[in-house]
């Protein structure tokens, strides 16, 4: 039987994953804590030896070995830019589009404070963004001279304005530096073009940062391990969205992944305004977006959580006044591999994951604004307008293992109490339960019509 085995080196479980390709069928699954700080290929062994477990007396042939990886922190990057509201935010755009993790964004020219704090940050990548196409130059060779003057060995992609990228890559070559040059992340002002500085990002994940990482030894095991697993998981999302030529996708949809130390959105959708008369405004949006709330996370980042959402909005969704909500959000960062046993620790978990995905939609989706003219009231609409979205996919760990998910991805829709915020009204909610989205986007890579019918076939709608 051929056969593709799927894996994800994530940042706290390894999950592979076997897929019968001729059948679109599941074999097995299997995961074991990844061991990135001694031998990455230590907890995959575990875990495949716990797959051939699963599928003893069954010949199997895999053909081909695929991976995505966010161990050891994933893929993390800065963005550099002009202007805030702009060029870095596109940049930040791009990076986030790309699965990395953006710890800063950086505008107008850096100063040399700035310059050694990015020197001294654990980064993989920097994204060097600024001006549109035949606008302000002088900022981004400003940036390239400041990054050379100071020793940056980073990598770097250039993704500003066309006309400074000659002088760019002469500032560079003569410094030595490694770097690659593509299109402007925003050419006009307010157009966004991120997709081929996300391309330039994975290629070099996959060439330079994997081998960084200690990942070398899993080099020699699979077939390559071909982008973060973010980016996995919104290549399944898109696939899974628009479909193909061969097979009809679900339309538009939000991925919620609710982790130990970040809740994800991912959301394949134009957002153009549903109701007549509003008018957009600000920066263009991506049809594929993905947003990271390092804030909102169920172990790594529970005291943050409570301080972002407070105690009453904790308690909204938990409804028991007498338990200490600090004191719980405080044990659990402190214990991050705690896994709820009792009704009490399960409640509180879920009540972490419903504000998570409440405050995550929030940041993520558009809004509305009125303002007052003589002409009468007018509305305008920033961000994206996800009010008529059909599907909300849930993933991770307590969406999974939850026995009322609907009420957790429920969170996320749209409320009257908050009636600006455009989050989905009536979504179809599904659920992830075996942990297929990021290995779908791994076998989307050659084959997508599968990858759809196999999703199709496994996310439980609930």
């Amino acid at each position: 039987m051929n056969a593709y085995l799927l894996l994800d080196f994530g940042s706290t479980y390894t999950k592979l994953t076997a897929v019968d390709i001729e059948k679109e069928e599941i074999l097995a699954t299997a995961k074991d804590i990844t061991t990135i700080e001694t031998d990455i290929m230590v907890g995959f062994n575990n875990a495949y030896e716990n797959l051939m477990q699963k599928l003893e007396g069954k010949e199997i042939n895999f053909v081909k070995k695929l991976a995505c990886s966010s161990a050891a922190g994933g893929l993390k990057m800065i963005a550099i830019g002009l202007v805030p509201d702009l060029t870095a935010e596109a940049a930040k755009r791009a990076a986030l589009g790309a699965g990395a993790r953006v710890l800063n964004v950086y505008s107008y020219e850096l100063t040399n404070k700035e310059v050694e704090e990015i020197k001294n940050s654990n980064l993989d990548i920097i994204l060097l963004a600024g001006g549109t196409d035949g606008g302000n130059k002088d900022c981004i060779i400003h940036n390239a001279k400041m990054l050379a003057k100071h020793g940056v060995t980073l990598p770097i992609v250039v993704a500003g304005n066309k006309i400074a990228n000659d002088e760019i890559s002469e500032i560079f070559d003569n410094a030595g530096m490694f770097y690659r040059v593509t299109d402007n992340v925003m050419p006009k002002l307010n157009v966004l073009n991120v997709e081929p500085a996300r391309e330039e990002i994975r290629q070099i994940f996959m060439k330079r940062i994997v081998e960084a990482k200690g990942m070398s030894n899993a080099e020699n095991f699979i077939s390559g391990i071909l982008m973060p697993t973010p980016a996995a998981v919104l290549k399944a999302a898109r696939v899974l969205s628009e479909g193909t030529d061969k097979e009809d996708g679900l339309g538009d949809l939000v991925v919620v992944d609710i982790g130990g130390a970040t809740t994800d959105i991912h959301s394949i959708a134009d957002g153009e305004p549903s109701k007549p008369g509003v008018t957009l405004r600000g920066l263009q949006e991506p049809f594929a977006k993905r947003t990271v709330e390092g804030d909102l996370g169920m172990r790594y980042s529970a005291i943050s959580l409570w301080e972002a959402a407070g105690t009453k909005k904790v308690q909204k969704y938990l409804c028991e006044p007498s338990i200490d909500i600090e004191a719980c959000c405080k044990y659990r960062a402190e214990n991050i591999k705690m896994v709820p046993k009792t009704d009490e620790e399960i409640k509180f978990d879920e009540a972490m994951a419903k504000v998570a995905t409440d405050l995550a939609m929030e940041r993520h989706v558009g809004y509305i604004e009125s303002m007052y003219t003589p002409m009468g009231v007018i509305y305008t609409q920033t961000g994206k307008d996800l009010l008529d979205l059909k599907c909300l996919i849930g993933t991770g760990g307590v969406l999974i293992h939850s026995d009322n998910p609907g009420t957790i991805l429920k969170a996320g829709t749209f409320n009257m109490e908050d009636p600006t915020h455009l989050k989905p009204q009536n979504p179809d909610c599904y659920i992830d339960k075996t942990y297929i989205l990021s290995a779908m986007g791994l076998l989307a890579e050659d084959y997508p019509e599968k990858a759809i019918r196999i999703m199709k076939k496994y996310l439980i709608k609930v």
